[in-house]
């Protein structure tokens, strides 16, 4: 039996909007494991939401938000051409290991290939190992070290 068929037929997946805020501020907190700055993050939602180069998309069944996928798209001189990189992806523990996030990444590749996308990337932290197994379950290959210098303000 493959994962795709354990997946509830009644979880759809659409455009974020403004209303979404609330909830994915929570998820993202929950990320993180901190506590963001709430104007900060709204008012960079809000500009994100009215930028083309931004997707935000929401796994939602019901009227009950389970998880959302953000994806910011670069136009790369070596790559000569549109790259997406998934910013964050986040299902509810609840309901975690039921598909969610796959079919996210579903929804996202759709976006990818109507976009002509190059490539799909995605940076996540070397601790977590279920999130490196379940990107290489969907078909993400290991190519590059990313390495990170903090700015000191």
């Amino acid at each position: 039996m493959s994962l795709q068929s354990t997946i509830p037929a009644d979880i759809h997946i659409r455009a974020a909007t403004e209303q979404d805020a609330p909830i994915l501020y929570d998820f993202v907190c929950l990320l993180e494991d901190c506590t963001l700055d709430v104007n900060a993050f709204n008012a960079i939602f809000k500009r994100n939401l009215r930028n083309p180069d931004v997707h935000y998309l929401i796994a939602e069944q019901v009227d009950t938000v389970l998880g959302f996928i953000s994806c910011h798209v670069q136009h790369l001189l070596h790559h000569t051409g549109k790259v997406g990189e998934i910013q964050e992806l986040f299902v509810r523990a609840d309901v975690r290991g039921q598909g969610i996030g796959q079919k996210l990444i579903v929804a996202l590749n759709t976006l990818a290939q109507k976009e002509n996308f190059v490539n799909l990337e995605v940076t996540t932290n070397q601790k977590r190992l279920d999130t490196i197994r379940f990107y290489e379950r969907e078909l993400f290959i290991r190519t590059h070290v990313k390495l990170v210098k903090p700015i000191q303000t």
